[in-house]
């Protein structure tokens, strides 16, 4: 989880609407990955 902490939209006391949490939550954790892909690609 430590690596999701660099996003600031998942902070629950930011997001207004808690159902946004899960959204955010993976929208963070695909771009985490695709980050990773391409730096292990390159």
């Amino acid at each position: 989880m430590s690596w999701l902490s660099g996003y600031r939209r998942l902070s629950p006391s930011y997001e207004r609407d808690p159902r946004n949490y899960p959204a955010f939550l993976g929208l963070a954790a695909a771009l985490c990955c695709y980050k990773r892909l391409i730096r292990l690609t390159t």
